[in-house]
């Protein structure tokens, strides 16, 4: 048991704790991280062997339940039809995340305004623009300015990822439709950027970059945040956060990397967990102020997740596209289908993210699961028709808040502390089921277009539970909210949240670039508020 208090305690260094933890750095407070996963060494990246592809299968996968690691936690997600995707470490899901690095659009804050459904956010694009920005510069950010779909004085400091021959044909195809398409930004330099290699096009982008062209938050602000003495503790396991007499958090409790449970005070708790990590935080630290979990009042914590249903369509063609050359899930965007048209039969809308090809044992996994490659003499016909042919693309569809979609705790499963494990109860709407089905037809349009012979479809697509919103949403009324417009729960005022639980909207594109904007929102306002921030 530990006697020293420390300033500002963060749980989790993940995108958003990374950034958050450099940006309060300035101040020179104490500031401590703890982290439940480890450092992840650059010679441990698979895509530095010949078997990386195989090791997405095993620990490298993006469902802890399948890695099973001593840092990660079971997730039971038996009720829900897209499985959890996350992973512990310094970094968190940014190791292992596309890099594709979209903006919400300004009407993303408006919902309930502009169509009626999900809630407005307490803050608009706006306050978050000049975050953005800074953000771009920090994590490295590639793109093309002038993207219609964006206000105009958007800013990103690297020129474009290649489109490649795959990316041009794809591009062609929506020409010919007369649609939206735009260079992606993308999380990747293509340059030497400060003090980075520049991106190599090998494709092994969703398990870690070895040559740390993918700004993992581990290879931008982490380095640049300890420098200024801040101090990350890995393999730390968080259990519960404490509150005092007073109802008002005093620190936490935690095993370490061997399992001994140890206590750490603090004057300021941050969280930022994930939409998933987070509300099973909160729930575990039950007390008699907070018998139903911490900053709980509102009933909320838990509540509204928010996943992004996946549309997978993939197109077969009759030439040979070199799309294993490049980063395998930046390429181009559409945008086309964003914004709400009632004609459609579904309110709001999605994005197009175009994939590069898969690599070798991906394709043969994927034709097999298609029923396009036989066992037998046909074997390796089959897979020379589908090798290196084909290209296509995932519609990010945007979901809308429901509280009958929840994490709760699972009274049985736990993790290797034996802290009850969080349980997914989830299931898709009809507004999703619709816009799934729109987006499938337009991919296969836009494919046909490309010059595809034929199509696979996937939807929704179960293992892509990447994107975890909403279980404890920012707004001005503690009484519908978890926490306040800055992140500080209306119940704790020396506890904040500050991750992608607090997205009152999910919108129609990765939420990675607005968790790290709303981090740095966050700080920036608690550094101006340091002298009342309990007010």
């Amino acid at each position: 048991m530990s006697s020293e208090s420390v300033d500002v305690l963060i749980i989790g260094a993940g995108a958003a704790g990374a950034a958050f933890a450099w940006s309060m750095a300035e101040t020179r407070m104490n500031i401590l991280c703890l982290e439940q996963g480890g450092w992840v060494k650059t010679d441990d990246y698979p895509g530095l062997r010949a078997d990386w592809e195989a090791r997405q299968f095993g620990d490298f996968a993006f469902s802890p339940n399948v890695r099973g690691r001593r840092e990660d936690y079971p997730i039971n997600d038996g009720g829900s039809p897209i499985q959890i995707s996350n992973f512990n470490a310094v970094g968190g899901s940014t190791i292992l995340y596309a890099a594709h690095f979209p903006r919400f659009h300004p009407s993303d804050f408006r919902v309930r305004t502009l169509d009626g459904v999900g809630d407005d956010w307490p803050i608009d694009y706006a306050t978050l623009a000049p975050w953005y920005d800074l953000n771009a510069r920090m994590m490295g950010v590639s793109g093309l300015t002038g993207d219609p779909m964006y206000p105009p004085d958007k800013r990103v400091p690297l020129p474009p990822v290649p489109l490649g021959k795959l990316g041009e044909m794809l591009a062609r195809g929506f020409n010919a439709l007369g649609w939206h398409w735009w260079p992606s930004d993308s999380a990747i330099t293509t340059a030497e950027y400060e003090g980075r290699a520049a991106c190599i096009n090998a494709g092994t982008c969703l398990l870690g970059c070895p040559q740390g062209a993918k700004a993992s938050s581990d290879v931008t602000y982490w380095p640049l945040a300890i420098r200024k003495g801040v101090r990350v503790e890995a393999h730390c396991r968080v259990r519960e956060i404490t509150v005092d007499e007073r109802g008002m958090a005093d620190g936490v409790i935690y095993y370490d990397a061997v399992g001994t449970e140890r206590r750490q005070r603090a004057h300021v708790v941050v969280v930022a967990c994930n939409g998933v990590g987070t509300p099973r935080l909160l729930l575990n630290s039950r007390s008699k102020h907070f018998p139903d979990g911490l900053a709980n009042r509102s009933g909320l914590v838990g509540k509204r997740l928010m996943f992004h249903p996946y549309a997978l369509v993939t197109g077969i063609f009759p030439e040979r596209l070199e799309g294993y050359k490049g980063p395998s899930g930046c390429c181009i965007i559409s945008q086309e289908f964003y914004e709400t048209d009632r004609a459609r039969g579904f309110l709001r809308g999605y994005s197009f993210e175009m994939l590069r090809g898969f690599g070798p044992v991906s394709t043969a996994m994927i034709g097999l699961s298609a029923g396009r490659m036989p066992h037998g003499a046909d074997h390796h016909r089959a897979f020379d028709q589908l090798w290196d042919r084909n290209a296509g693309m995932v519609a990010i569809c945007e979901d809308l808040p429901d509280e009958r979609n929840t994490v709760t705790l699972d009274p049985e499963l736990g993790d290797s502390d034996g802290v009850p494990a969080p349980r997914i109860t989830y299931r898709l709407s009809e507004n999703s089921r619709a816009m799934l089905d729109h987006a499938v037809a337009r991919g296969a349009e836009v494919l046909a277009a490309s010059g595809a012979t034929d199509t696979m479809v996937q939807a929704p697509l179960p293992f892509a539970g990447w994107h975890l919103m909403g279980t404890a949403r920012m707004g001005i009324d503690p009484a519908t909210s978890v926490v306040n417009e800055w992140g500080r729960a209306h119940d704790v005022k020396n506890l904040f949240v500050i991750d992608g639980s607090v997205f009152p909207t999910s919108a129609g594109v990765n939420p990675t670039n607005t968790i790290q904007a709303v981090a740095l929102h966050v700080a920036d306002t608690m550094k101006k508020n340091l002298a009342n921030l309990f007010d």
